[in-house]
């Protein structure tokens, strides 16, 4: 059985594919953004032991929430924080300090954690939604502010690290990205109706450092990010994955062609 990697812009289905995957092929493991993962640390607090039990220490009251959310690898624990639901003041943004992305790590840091994790993992079987692509391109991309070429080599390098024979990427492409914007806009919005998504979305944009340097601030410079990233990505499956990914039409594929190619 393979591991199975959806990617794809934010809009273009990769949580209803997947889904649909965890429906069609029960045998799979689904690991969403937030889950514990062997390969993504998304929305996970990576920290040291000592950093750790300074944790437990801080939010006594949420030990043994924190504890039941922690996973030991050899001297790290990982922390999946967002799945608990807690008003202690100041835990998300103190467990956030310690995430991989948005620029806390340096690059040569971030490709050693990257690298590391998916060279130990030699499972089959996963279902992993955003974890090759999303969350490190954003990271290299808007706070790394690396070339298209740089990133191009940093995949070379995360290639290596691969285990390849049970690799396969399902990327959902699309050309339609201001009106995907468009329709995530109105489907996450609060209980007011205020579109949370679309405010936070051009709040990163607009505050990290490539947002910045390159004056980032409304919607279609979103479109702009959104239109470069895809281009990049392709370009990485072209140059890199070859014939271990997949691109699908974004919300047109075909769950029988999709199947078919899993089981090659």
């Amino acid at each position: 059985m393979k591991n199975i990697f959806v990617e794809g812009l934010q809009g273009m289905g990769k949580s209803t594919l997947v889904g649909r995957l965890a429906e069609e092929l029960p045998q799979l493991r689904a690991y969403r953004e937030g889950d514990y993962s062997p390969v993504e640390l998304a929305w996970c607090a990576h920290m040291t032991a000592e950093e750790h039990e300074a944790m437990l220490a801080r939010f006594g009251m949420l030990r043994e929430e924190i504890l039941q959310n922690t996973t030991a690898e050899g001297d790290r624990r990982i922390v999946t924080y967002t799945k608990i639901r807690t008003d202690v003041p100041d835990f998300y943004r103190a467990m956030e300090d310690y995430e991989i992305y948005n620029g806390r790590r340096t690059i040569d840091e971030l490709r050693e954690i990257i690298c590391a994790r998916y060279s130990r993992y030699r499972g089959t079987g996963g279902l992993f939604e955003c974890a090759f692509f999303q969350n490190i391109v954003e990271d290299l991309i808007l706070y790394h502010q690396l070339s298209d070429e740089e990133i191009v080599e940093f995949y070379r390098g995360l290639w290596a690290c691969v285990d390849r024979e049970h690799f396969l990427m399902l990327y959902l492409s699309g050309d339609a990205i201001e009106e995907n914007i468009g329709i995530i806009r109105r489907e996450r919005c609060d209980g007011e109706g205020n579109e949370v998504w679309y405010a936070m979305m051009l709040d990163y944009l607009s505050q990290c450092p490539y947002g910045k340097a390159h004056g980032y601030a409304t919607g279609e410079d979103l479109a702009a990010h959104m239109r470069h990233r895809q281009r990049l990505e392709l370009r990485i499956i072209r140059e890199v994955l070859g014939d271990h990914a997949l691109v699908l039409p974004a919300k047109a594929w075909r769950m029988e062609d999709v199947l078919a190619a899993i089981e090659v």
